[in-house]
């Protein structure tokens, strides 16, 4: 029983991990391309928002590009931070002996590291979200509902998958 919960407790660190470094990547990406942070482009996205489902206004989209430019000094270190944890830990696992303690203090601080990127996420979007009329915040409640639907709906399938191996 306890190999099974430790599976699942890898498989969970590892979706958390790729969901990080491909998170880092995207916003490392488009900041040194000089991508966008609001309306249609990137920062919308990011957060969930689509812009054209949610029939934003020039003015809308306005506001929360100047949302996401003032919050970009805070996310970019944090993106950083994971970026260059995740080069450790590559190193780390190419390097000779496995060293546990090192491992685990990187791990540490990627958890940490994640976890105010979080936090900071959570911080944005609903600032983001406070821009929305009504409607707009129903029509978004009912696209994140199809997608957190499609989610379970995907995991239940690997789940069944990998209960047929």
């Amino acid at each position: 029983m306890q190999s099974r919960h430790f599976k699942t407790l890898a498989t969970v660190l590892a979706l958390a991990m790729l969901a990080a470094v491909a998170f880092s990547q995207t916003v490392v990406n488009t900041a040194q391309s000089g991508g966008h942070w609001g309306g249609r482009g990137f920062g919308a996205r990011m957060f969930g928002l689509n812009a054209d489902y949610l029939e934003l206004t020039d003015a809308q989209q306005a506001q929360m590009k100047d949302i996401l430019t003032k919050e970009k000094p805070t996310i970019r270190p944090l993106v950083q931070q994971l970026a260059q944890g995740h080069q450790q830990m590559r190193q780390l696992e190419q390097a000779g002996p496995f060293d546990e303690a090192k491992v685990r203090a990187v791990a540490t601080q990627q958890s940490q590291a994640m976890t105010e990127l979080m936090v900071q996420k959570a911080r944005i979007k609903s600032e983001l979200v406070a821009v929305l009329t009504p409607d707009q915040k129903d029509k978004l409640a009912k696209l994140q509902a199809r997608r957190e639907a499609r989610m379970q709906k995907h995991l239940q399938q690997q789940g069944q998958a990998t209960t047929a191996q």
